[in-house]
């Protein structure tokens, strides 16, 4: 479709890119799930843990697409999906507004958090917000230095999981406004768990960064991928894959958890067709889909994971 095409509100819809949001209600799942099989959910806590991550991710794209155009990263050459900034559908000071208005938004609902989080969840939802805008803007943009991966595996996987089981338990455990992390609000099995949301998550930043390879290389900009090239980069896939997979029996065997914890084993055929995707090509018309299926294989992981972990203790 050309761009004359496309409509403004559906223009700012793929700025917004929906088919990420995976990578924000996937935490939230299984920090749900986390909190109910250990008696201490919260539902407004968790209903605005996850509207702050969706304005997280959505902030975050906005911000890609905006400074990925004004640097010079998104080309006519790019396979990926149409960015709104670089194609010209919609003006950069517009995206740019809309960039700082999210995380704005990001930053009001997480003021609802820190009444129950306290300092602590006011700390962590700032430098997630910092995070988000460095990702592709400011100084050292870390996408641009080979620090996406680490970047999304920690605020997309560990602070998001971890987080919003904190949120919760500190709701029911301690008492408002805690100028430091209450006892057991942030036990050993959510930092664990957090790992296979983690490492999907990061795994759909490797298909993204593969598939733009070339063209990032072209640009100047240093992704993982383009540090160490075709063959790491699906190793580094596959390890994702691996420590996803290798969680739920840890925390089955390691916590005294029911066996439903491993429902995601059941998702071990759809890792193993994307990953032979991954593994074998290099095409936008291959990886596109790849991308769409990692992020699909995330959401099932995650929910299998969260109904495990709610029934399993």
């Amino acid at each position: 479709m050309s761009t004359e095409e496309i409509g403004r509100r559906r223009a700012w819809v793929m700025a917004a890119r929906p088919q990420t949001l995976p990578a924000a209600a996937a935490p939230v799942a299984v920090g749900v799930g986390l909190a109910v099989g250990r008696g201490v959910a919260h539902p407004l806590a968790a209903a605005a843990a996850f509207v702050g991550a969706a304005l997280i991710q959505i902030g975050t794209n906005f911000a890609n697409d905006y400074y990925d155009a004004v640097k010079g990263a998104d080309t006519d050459g790019r396979e990926g999906f149409t960015r709104v900034t670089q194609s010209g559908l919609i003006a950069p000071e517009a995206v740019k507004r809309a960039t700082y208005l999210t995380f704005g938004a990001a930053i009001l609902v997480g003021t609802t958090l820190v009444y129950v989080g306290g300092l602590p969840i006011l700390i962590v939802g700032l430098v997630s917000v910092a995070a988000g805008l460095a990702y592709t803007g400011g100084p050292y943009p870390l996408g641009y230095h080979g620090l996406g991966d680490v970047f999304v595996f920690v605020f997309f996987g560990l602070v998001a999981v971890t987080g919003t089981y904190y949120v919760q338990a500190a709701a029911v455990l301690s008492e408002p406004l805690p100028v430091t992390v209450p006892p057991e609000t942030v036990p050993t099995v959510a930092v664990v768990a957090s790992l296979p949301v983690a490492a999907l998550s990061t795994a759909i930043l490797v298909v993204n960064n593969v598939r733009d390879m070339e063209t990032d290389a072209e640009t100047g900009k240093r992704t993982l991928a383009v540090r160490v090239g075709y063959r790491w980069s699906r190793v580094q896939y596959v390890a994702l894959l691996a420590l996803a997979y290798l969680v739920p029996p840890v925390v089955w065997l390691g916590f005294s958890v029911a066996p439903v914890v491993c429902l995601p084993l059941l998702t071990v055929p759809l890792a193993a067709s994307v990953g032979r995707t991954v593994c074998t090509r290099t095409s936008g018309e291959a990886l596109n889909p790849a991308l769409e299926r990692t992020g699909k294989l995330l959401a099932a992981h995650a929910g299998l994971f969260g109904v495990g972990l709610a029934v399993g203790f």
